[in-house]
């Protein structure tokens, strides 16, 4: 297996850990394990990409632009918002400074070339070998029901309607059933949850399309840099809802992300975005209580398995106290059920900068015992 590090170096304006830090750990961590990739962002310091890329280059490995795409990038440039599908804005959360999950209109061609200017504005000359492309989706129930149904701005509507789908359908249909609206039908890995009702069927494909739209001229623009790109995306489990159809989005990229964390009570946690979906639409009949084990990661890889790029699921192993509660035990578990999938590698997620040593020690075990 191969690995990938993500460095959270902080928000545009703020900077979370000085170049010497950074380049002083990735020392320690690729000497312990085999490195293919960085993945480093997003604040603006080109002057600390420079000298960590060149630390990089010497060593093989690709040094990766963290960037987000329809959230945060409206704190540099103006962008076109996302309303729900009564046109009100959708709610955020603050997490950290500089990582406010404020979602932007994922078909706004305004939206999509803030993307292009920015990586060309800051991080063009930076020595990049290529993007990894984070928020590619809409908000979650972290934004409640009218969270998920988004967006619904006139531009989104209209490309619902080209696809035989008015969004007028989808707001009478949702406000004569209810919570029932999102009652499921089943489950179809690398495309979520499917609907008793048909409307709500149409819409969440329909999003499924329109950003995978948006995704793939992303990576069509990087990928004519001579760019390679990577996807941050959902547990499978919960895609759906985001707009994220595994298949449709990572068609033209290098490789994907899934982000397995179990641990994690924040934005893309599992369990953490499991209940905020239970608790927003509580008369919601077939959303049982779900065991989020080995076993659990197992059947979520295998909603990815196939697809024709590169795997390298997202597992924590930074500990925060406030959300990321991991423990060495889960990490080796976590490394264990990859390296049985026969998975390319994993991303050391979501920031090795706050990786304890017994968790980085617990991944070098983990290997040494495979060979």
């Amino acid at each position: 297996m191969q690995y990938i590090l993500q460095i959270f170096t902080g928000g545009w304006k703020n900077a979370t850990h000085s170049k010497e830090k950074i380049i002083e750990r990735l020392e320690d961590v690729t000497q312990m394990l085999p490195v293919s990739k960085v993945i480093i962002g997003w604040h603006i310091d080109p002057a600390l990409y420079k000298e960590v890329g060149a630390f990089l280059s010497g060593k093989g490995i690709d040094m990766l632009l963290w960037l987000p795409v329809f959230s945060e990038i409206g704190e540099l440039l103006e962008a076109a918002e996302c309303t729900d599908l009564w046109g009100k804005p959708v709610s955020s959360l603050a997490l950290q400074e500089g990582e406010n999950f404020v979602f932007y209109c994922p078909s706004s061609p305004k939206n999509l070339q803030n993307v292009k200017d920015v990586y060309e504005r800051f991080f063009g000359d930076c020595g990049f070998n290529g993007v990894f492309l984070d928020k590619i989706r809409t908000q979650s129930f972290v934004g409640g029901v009218r969270g998920v149904l988004s967006c619904g701005c006139d531009r989104c509507a209209d490309i619902y309607s080209r696809s035989g789908l008015s969004l007028e359908t989808v707001r009478k249909e949702y406000a004569s059933s209810g919570d029932r609206f999102f009652t499921p039908d089943g489950y179809q890995p690398g495309q979520g949850f499917r609907f008793k009702n048909p409307v709500a069927n149409a819409f969440f494909k329909e999003k499924g399309e329109l950003i995978a739209s948006s995704v793939t001229d992303l990576c069509n623009y990087f990928k004519e840099k001579n760019m390679q790109v990577g996807l941050d995306l959902y547990a499978p489990l919960m895609s759906g809802f985001v707009g994220q159809n595994y298949e449709k989005i990572s068609a033209c990229a290098d490789f994907i992300k899934p982000m397995l964390y179990r641990r994690t009570e924040a934005p893309a946690g599992i369990g953490y975005e499991y209940r905020l979906m239970r608790e927003s639409i509580p008369d919601a009949e077939g959303f049982e209580d779900i065991r989020i084990d080995r076993a659990f990661l197992r059947e979520q890889i295998e909603a990815f398995r196939d697809l024709p790029c590169e795997k390298y699921p997202g597992i924590e192993i930074n500990y925060r106290e406030d959300i990321a509660r991991t423990d060495a035990s889960y990490v080796r578990e976590s490394m264990e059920v990859l390296r049985e999938a026969g998975l390319n590698g994993a991303t050391l997620s979501w920031d090795v900068m706050l990786a304890p040593d017994a968790h980085l020690a617990a991944i070098w075990e983990c290997r040494a015992d495979y060979y």
